[in-house]
Formats: structure tokens, sequence, C-alpha cells
């Protein structure tokens, strides 16, 4: 391995330690805020309005953010801002109790606004060493770390609030959110020395030949539209945590461990389906897609635990494999000086289809399953035809290329 691949190793290590413990801190505090926000005095629907609100936010500013960030060129300085905002509101919510659920649903909304700020310019600047090692196994790699602070993150608040005995007091809570300060401190100082030791990122970046994916092409808006399909057909888990609850397929309890077993397949399908794209390209995700959108009526339909199960497994899968293969994906496509408005486009576009779909299969779930069920498996099979497309396009242009 030469010295210029084992840097950028390196560097994407520091990367994903960085999400990490900042996956440890934001997603620890979203496993608490529903109940944490009633306990302040907030009513549900103010809850699922911020929530949603703050969701919003962080996905439709990325189209602005992204752009800034391409014609700019500062992906350090936004990356930066973005994380700060990011993770200090988290243990800010510690003050909650003397201030008001106006606060913090404030602050809710500021750690989804940080979000927003850095996640086209922290993508953009990975998928600058990614290139060089492989852009499926590079984010891979970031998508396995990430899945360890998603699963430390809410078991350590769990500890918290069972050792202090306080699940219906606003003390425990606060404790938590406070203590959340020291991983969110570790994400940030790891950030600073990443940009001490790697300020020039792009440079990782082999320069391709003149030509080549000019910008957002054919291939990029096949894909586009292909993902939208997808998810819009995806169900977020807290619609099938309601159903295997109310159905009594699992106790309470038991729900989130299912949602921590998921977030293990999901870094292990990230692993493997990360490798195939590099070997692979497209066909990766079309093998993905097609597996995991039979999760719906494990889940739905099923009237057994062990077919849930089975249910959130392939939704595991599904998850894991776009968080590798989607971003990969971006990368192979659009050039580096795109990048940012690419990848702001891009998480805007996944975040508004999500949401709708989302949305009406909630709307459906009280009228018909078999019918919530059609509408997922069907828009996620509407994506294959657009990822086979986006397939024969990168071929083309792969063969162009070959030939100048």
């Amino acid at each position: 391995m030469d010295n210029k691949k084992k840097a950028a190793y390196s560097f994407l290590v520091l990367l994903g330690i960085v999400s990490l413990f900042s996956d440890l801190t934001y997603e620890g505090a979203r496993s608490i805020l529903g109940p944490y926000l009633l306990l302040l005095g907030a009513s549900a629907s103010t809850v699922g309005f911020v929530s949603g609100l703050g969701e919003f936010i962080g996905y439709a500013l990325r189209l602005v953010t992204g752009y800034i960030s391409d014609k700019t060129k500062r992906y350090w300085l936004i990356t930066i801002i973005g994380y700060a905002i990011n993770l200090i509101a988290i243990p800010a919510l510690a003050l909650a109790p003397g201030l008001g659920w106006v606060y913090a649903c404030g602050l809710i909304v500021l750690e989804r606004f940080g979000k927003a700020i850095r996640a086209p310019a922290k993508t953009t600047i990975a998928s600058f060493a990614a290139t060089e090692v492989g852009a499926g196994k590079g984010f891979a790699l970031q998508e396995v770390l990430d899945q360890i602070g998603a699963f430390a993150g809410p078991l350590m608040l769990f500890l918290v609030l069972t050792l202090k005995g306080s699940g219906h007091n606003l003390a425990g809570y606060s404790l938590g959110f406070a203590l959340l300060l020291i991983p969110a401190a570790v994400a940030l100082i790891v950030l600073l020395i990443a940009r001490s030791k790697y300020p020039n990122p792009h440079e990782f970046e082999r320069e391709r030949p003149a030509g080549t994916h000019d910008g957002l092409n054919a291939a990029y808006w096949y894909y586009f539209v292909g993902i939208g399909f997808l998810a819009f057909g995806c169900a977020d888990f807290s619609l099938m945590g309601f159903h295997m609850t109310k159905t009594k397929l699992f106790a309470d309890n038991v729900v989130p461990l299912l949602y921590s077993t998921a977030m293990g397949i999901d870094a292990v399908s990230a692993l493997f389906f990360g490798q195939m794209y590099d070997k692979r390209g497209m066909t990766a995700i079309i093998i993905s897609s097609g597996v995991a959108l039979f999760f719906a009526p494990f889940v739905f339909l099923a009237h057994t635990p062990a077919l849930a199960v089975v249910g959130v497994l392939l939704w595991g899968i599904g998850m894991g494999a776009q968080e590798s293969i989607l971003k990969s994906a971006v990368t192979t496509i659009v050039p580096m000086e795109r990048r940012g408005t690419a990848f702001g486009l891009f998480n805007t576009g996944f975040g508004a289809f999500w949401f709708a779909g989302s949305w009406l299969m909630g709307i459906l779930y009280d009228k018909s399953l078999l019918a919530l069920v059609l509408v997922s498996m069907v828009a996620q099979a509407m994506a294959l035809p657009f990822f086979l497309k986006t397939r024969r396009l990168l071929r083309q242009s792969a063969d162009s290329d070959a030939s100048l």
C-alpha cells in the first residue's frame, strides 16, 4: 500500500471517529427527546411538529449549504462551523428545566440546522479520500464507525436513566444531556486534529481526464430519481416499532433491541455492499435494493415475531447499503468541483421523498396494511429501472473515457 493510500485511510478513520462521537451525542439525545419534551410540558403535537421541522431543515438547507461550499471551497471551515452548532446544541439541553420547553425546541431545531450546514461539505471532504481507497470501501468505513456511535449513544442514556432511577423526573434527563458534552467535545477535538493533519484533502483525489463526468449529467439525474423512489418506499423505524408494539408482536422494551439489531446489520451490510460497489459498481445497489424491498410484508403483514424479525433485518440491510453506496455513487458520477452541490441536492431530495413516503404510509396504516405494503414495495421496485439506466450510462461513459 503506497503512502498516499495509507494517508487516505488514516484521514477517513479520523473522520469516522468524528462521526462515531457525534452520532453518540445526537443519536443518544434523540432516543430520549420525546419523553424529555413531554416532561418539560410540551404537547405531543408540539413534539411531532418540532421533530418534523428539524428534519425538514436538516435536509432542505443542504441544497443551499452544498452550493455555498462548492462556490467558496471552504469545506473545512463550513464543516467545523456546522459540527460546532450541531454538537453544542445537545448538551445545552441540560439547561432546559430552568428555561422551558420552547428553549428546548429551539435547540432541537438548531441541532438539525448545524447538521444541514456541515453535511455536504463534510461528505465532500470524505469523498476526496474515498476515491483513493475505493468509494464504496471508504464510505462503508465511515458508516461502520458511525453506527457504533448510533448504537452506543442510546445505550449510554438508557444506563444513565436506569442508574439514576429517574425515568419520570427531569434530573436524570438533565444529567444525561450534560454528559453528552464529553463525546461532543471529543468529536470536535478529533475534527480539529484531522483539519491540522490534512488541510488539503482534495489532494487525495487524482485528476480525471478532461470531459469525464461533466457535472450533474444524465447519470446523476437518473440516479437521483431512483433514489427518490427508494426513499419513498422505506418506512421509518418509528412506524415499524409502533406496529410491532400495537399488535403485541413484541413487548415495548424489546423494540429498542430490534432497532439496535437493525443498526448492527446496517454496519455489516455497509461493509459488504460498499466493497461490492468498488468491484461491480451500480450492480451493488440493484442487488441490495432488490433484497430490501421485501421488508414491508414481513414487518406489517406477518403475524409471528420470527417473521417480523426477518423484516427488520431486511430493512437493516437496505439502510446499510444505502448509507455506503448512495454517497459512493455520487462521488463516482460527479467531479470534485461540483460535489458539494450534488450532495446537497441529493440529500435534500432524499429527505423530501423519505418524508412524503413516511407520511403517506402513516396515513395508510390506519386504513389498509396491505395498501401500505404495496406502496412500499412498488415504490422501491420502481427505483430499479432507474438504477439500471444509471449503470448503463456510467458504463458508456467509462468506455468513452477509455477510448480517449
